[in-house]
């Protein structure tokens, strides 16, 4: 995997599918990491896919993020929404320059990832035809249900996680359901962490095994 020049803004590396066709991982960091961090999850979850990783362009305290906060679990609605616009922009440029495939685009996020993700599900629908979202909370409230018939998420939440809280968690099933996406949703009783168990989850969710609710 080698780096390749900014697009959109955005330092990342890409790495082509060992084999053409199948689908591209866009690997979306929590807070304080960077383009390298979720490449081997990324390798764990679908071995044949192209590995898309960008690194956040916000720094929060020297630390990456993919848009600001006010606070703890406070988010900066109007930097959400131009920073989830200029990660589509991301995706297209990207998908121009590396040839893959939009249509079999899948979002892999963790945390503040996880999140940007859901925001491009809720505001720019049509991106993402897929995602996995680690630890995800609602990232804002649509005025209207986006259009999400045909996309497939998988969600694995903490139920004692300070940091995406129960409620919120449920709440962007719920938004992500009534505007027409097959939502999984999985939960453990850890907190802020991805665990082994529910990275093979989802690594089975990908591959069409059916997951539990």
């Amino acid at each position: 995997m080698s780096p390749g020049a900014p697009l959109a803004g955005y330092v990342h590396v890409f790495e082509a599918a060992p084999v053409a066709g199948g689908r591209t991982l866009l690997l979306l960091h929590g807070t304080g990491g960077d383009e390298e961090n979720l490449v081997p999850l990324g390798r764990m979850l679908d071995d044949h896919a192209a590995l898309l990783s960008p690194r956040g362009p916000v720094l929060e305290h020297g630390h990456p993020r993919f848009f600001r906060r006010l606070a703890e679990g406070v988010f900066d609605l109007d930097d959400l929404a131009r920073r989830t616009d200029d990660l589509a922009r991301f995706v297209e440029e990207a998908a121009s320059l590396y040839g893959f495939d939009c249509a079999k685009l899948c979002a892999v996020g963790f945390s503040n990832g996880a999140n940007a993700a859901a925001s491009l599900l809720l505001r720019r629908p049509g991106v993402l035809r897929e995602a996995v979202l680690f630890r995800a909370m609602t990232p804002f409230e649509p005025a209207t249900p986006p259009g999400l018939h045909g996309a497939r998420v998988f969600m694995s939440n903490g139920r004692n996680d300070p940091f995406a809280p129960e409620p919120s968690a449920a709440r962007l099933a719920a938004l992500l359901r009534e505007s027409g996406a097959d939502v999984t949703l999985r939960w453990d009783d850890r907190g802020h962490t991805i665990t082994h168990d529910e990275v093979r989850a989802a690594r089975e969710w990908l591959a069409g095994v059916p997951a539990g609710d």
